[in-house]
């Protein structure tokens, strides 16, 4: 991220700055009535008829200002494409809510250029007399680009040591305390984590990275990221066009991590555990194989029936380890299912739980923040999928059917029973762009588990 969000967003203290007027697309004929012949003669030859998301720059003998239709004033993307495109400067809107769509303006001015100098293109400034909620609003959008340069990154350029060191920077940001599982101590402790990450070479070695911190006197708070940080799909291989994205199997550990951030700063009163198994699903001679049983911390035993049905296993373990501290709620979030994608699509993340209040809870505040999130069952009719002939229970089931449901049945088999918990299949990548948010890596959900995490706790 190269953009200091900082700077643009800003108290408004009637400073000079140029208007954006917002009309509705309805309202076009009535405000084109009542504009004079030089404003009616410009909109003629821009060809501008209020359609939804067009704007027209109105000039006048020395300024210009700017005219948009926008079809929901209260939506959090209402200023997002003219974020993208306005010339730099600074701007007052008028007709629309700056505080919700300050973080549409915010995220529309962010850039991924690790790998390409991008042109260019200015700040573009947003007064808001909201000024209450700028340092929120700004703390928001710097944690969603956090997602996105995590899962825009190389899988080259960001392995598990790379998650390491994320994760060591936010505890010396906060006060937290670090704790990092590899080798002998994973094997022994961890063994489905180090099952699936034993294939990469040792600088890429697998590891569980927690960190601690808050008050121990207050309610457990866990969140676990899937941390699969390239995934090959292990001997049970990908092809080349599934495998392309694959970078951004850690985009569970990247939701997890900002979401961790935003707690702290926000400084919710809970003792937070956050947990990022973080692997390569490589292709060595070393490799777990199909039909290995694997050991888990809990006890249970798994028979492999596909490596490229990783992120369960790694998930187990660390969901096993989040429910030893009795935390009062556990969140994970994880890229774990194509099945997820065929059912809901990128934009719609599944939510699964059996806590209804938390359900509830996890609806409303999507809603109430424009990133939803859609309710798929637990389905205990489909936990006999997971029957094994060897083991006590197998990673994926034959059929592929309810993919995404018997992948949430599989986690919930390391949740202690009665334990509030969540989870949330994330896609991570936003296939097409839309204003403010641009084709590559995204954060799904994010903004709806903070919204109700501070509504929980705070």
């Amino acid at each position: 991220m190269t953009t200091d969000f900082t700077l643009l967003l800003q108290p408004d203290r009637g400073q000079y700055a140029r208007t954006i007027t917002a009309i509705a697309p309805d309202d076009f004929g009535a405000w084109l009535h009542d504009q004079p012949q030089a404003v009616r003669t410009q909109a003629a030859a821009a060809r501008f008829t209020g359609k939804a998301g067009t704007h027209l720059i109105v000039t006048g003998e020395s300024d210009w200002q700017v005219v948009a239709a926008i079809a929901d004033p209260h939506s959090p993307w209402a200023l997002a494409r003219l974020a993208e495109i306005l010339p730099e400067g600074v701007y007052r809107p008028e007709g629309v809510e700056a505080g919700p769509a300050a973080l549409g303006w915010l995220l529309g001015q962010y850039r991924f250029t690790r790998y390409k100098a991008g042109e260019p293109t200015g700040q573009r400034v947003l007064l808001t007399r909201d000024a209450a909620h700028i340092e929120e609003t700004v703390r928001i959008a710097a944690a969603t680009a956090q997602v996105r340069d995590l899962v825009n990154t190389a899988a080259g350029d960001l392995g598990p040591a790379e998650l390491e060191h994320e994760i060591a920077e936010l505890a010396r940001r906060f006060g937290a305390e670090i704790a990092v599982t590899q080798g002998e101590a994973l094997a022994r402790d961890y063994p489905m984590i180090h099952a699936v990450g034993i294939a990469a070479t040792p600088e890429r070695a697998p590891r569980l990275i927690e960190l601690a911190w808050g008050d121990p006197a207050h309610p457990g708070l866990a969140i676990v990221g899937k941390g699969v940080c390239f995934d090959t799909g292990g001997l049970d291989i990908k092809p080349s066009a599934a495998m392309r994205l694959m970078k951004k199997d850690m985009g569970g550990g990247a939701h997890a991590i900002a979401l961790a951030g935003l707690v702290m700063a926000a400084r919710l009163p809970v003792r937070l555990h956050l947990l990022v198994p973080a692997v390569e699903n490589a292709v060595s001679a070393a490799s777990f194989r199909p039909g290995d049983v694997l050991r888990t911390r809990k006890g249970l035993t798994v028979e492999n029936t596909n490596t490229d049905a990783e992120g369960r296993l790694i998930l187990g373990d660390a969901l096993t380890r989040a429910g030893e501290h009795a935390p009062d709620l556990i969140l994970d979030f994880a890229t774990l299912t194509g099945a997820a994608r065929v059912a809901l699509g990128p934009d719609l993340p599944p939510l699964f739980t059996d806590d209804e209040a938390l359900a509830g809870a996890l609806l409303a505040a999507g809603t109430e923040q424009d990133d939803p999130v859609w309710r798929l069952p637990l389905w205990d009719g489909y936990d006999d999928m997971l029957k094994s002939d060897v083991a006590d229970m197998v990673n994926a089931p034959e059929g592929g059917f309810a993919g995404a449901i018997t992948a949430a049945l599989f986690l919930r088999r390391f949740v202690p029973q009665g334990t509030a918990w969540a989870h949330l299949d994330v896609f991570a990548w936003r296939p097409t762009a839309k204003p403010g948010r641009p084709k590559g890596a995204d954060a799904y959900a994010l903004r709806a588990a903070y919204a109700m995490l501070k509504k929980r706790y705070g």
